[in-house]
């Protein structure tokens, strides 16, 4: 194992909303300078002193594009392959991975096999993935050794574009699905309530909208532009990480109902009809990718920044998110809680044809505090 080593100090942008400070950092795009916000600054330090340092392990080497995960109840994780459409499980204390089920899929820029999420019982998977003409949720049985042939659930997402396709699925304590949309390539499409594409959908585990939904179909909350991270906190609070475009990449409270701005403003300050950031990052700093709550914070994958980003939220107002393993695995793409809660399991990002591999890349590490 190795400590994790702390970034220099960082300028956050206080955010007037709803728990954090935000940090300054990126997502995909050049950074345009006239395109920014121009939230008030406060320099803090961002370092482990307060939260305390993690150490990584290796639990797998050698992954081509892994992007979904998901934690099961025997301490095994299913792992999507984004470029190659395969599933694979890996055992409670193996080091190589078993291919469960393949999904075909369109795997170009951004698309491909997406993010995984069960029933509360394990007896169904869910996969978000790309075609051709769209991007679909699918279900499949699990029997805690094979997945069942996909059954298609949820389709018509827009997505023939190859980037901005969100991805991100989590089952909500309510017990509906919740599916993280882009907006595919078409800005305007996230203030389109009559759109799917630049969401934040809520189903029924069959695929229909779900009951109680604020405009009476799929859409829970609009005015996003590319979400790839959804998780829940002990509190049944969700929160989202997304992609800015030239400035400002975001950490969202989503709330049914909501407006968070996209394409009308990037980052903090758009007036009073649209939902600020809690954070917001420089995209050289972040673009991020999965995001789950553990021990009091959550905890953000970021591709660009190659940067664990922990975001206490337990502790009251303003905190500094505070870096951990930057740069030490490259880009990272996603994070979750590991069976038993005693750990997290992070997946590196390295093989998505946006990085540079290392030999035994791509990775699954688990990080321990």
């Amino acid at each position: 194992m190795r400590a994790l080593r702390p970034l220099p100090a960082v300028v956050p942008a206080v955010v007037p909303a709803v728990l954090l400070g935000a940090v300054v950092l990126t997502g995909c795009g050049s950074d345009d300078p006239d395109n920014r916000p121009n939230p008030s600054t406060t320099t803090a330090s961002a370092d482990t002193a307060e939260t305390g340092p993690v150490e990584a392990a290796e639990l797998a080497t050698g992954l081509d594009s892994p992007w979904g995960l998901l934690p099961l109840d025997d301490g095994s994780l299913l792992v999507g392959s984004r470029n190659t459409g395969v599933i694979s499980v890996l055992g409670a204390g193996d080091a190589e991975l078993t291919e469960v089920r393949r999904i075909d899929v369109r795997a170009e820029g951004e698309s491909g096999l997406l993010g995984l999420a069960s029933t509360r019982d394990e007896a169904t998977v869910f996969a978000y993935f790309t075609t051709d003409h769209d991007s679909r949720v699918v279900a499949m049985s699990w029997d805690g050794a094979t997945l069942g042939e996909p059954t298609v659930i949820v389709d018509g997402i827009p997505g023939g574009e190859t980037f901005h396709q969100g991805g991100a699925l989590a089952l909500g304590p309510d017990d509906f699905l919740y599916v993280a949309t882009g907006d595919n390539g078409a800005p305007g499409s996230a203030q389109d309530r009559d759109s799917l594409s630049g969401k934040v959908l809520r189903y029924d585990l069959d695929g229909t909208p779900a009951t109680g939904n604020p405009f009476g179909t799929a859409v829970y909350s609009y005015g996003h532009r590319n979400v790839e991270g959804l998780t829940f906190d002990d509190d049944g609070r969700l929160w989202a990480s997304e992609f800015g475009q030239n400035t400002w990449d975001e950490v969202n409270l989503v709330e049914a109902g909501s407006n968070y701005g996209w394409p009308e403003v990037e980052g903090t300050g758009g007036g009073d009809e649209y939902v600020d950031p809690v954070a917001v990052w420089r995209t050289e700093d972040a673009s991020p990718s999965g995001i789950t709550y553990w021990d009091g914070s959550l905890w953000m994958a970021a591709l660009r920044g190659q940067t664990l980003w922990e975001i206490p939220v337990d502790t009251g107002p303003a905190q500094d998110p505070v870096p951990h393993l930057a740069g030490d695995y490259g880009r990272l793409r996603n994070v979750v809680v590991a069976t038993g809660g005693d750990a997290l399991w992070l997946a590196t990002s390295n093989t998505d044809g946006r990085g540079e591999p290392a030999t035994d890349d791509d990775r699954i590490l688990a990080l321990t505090r």
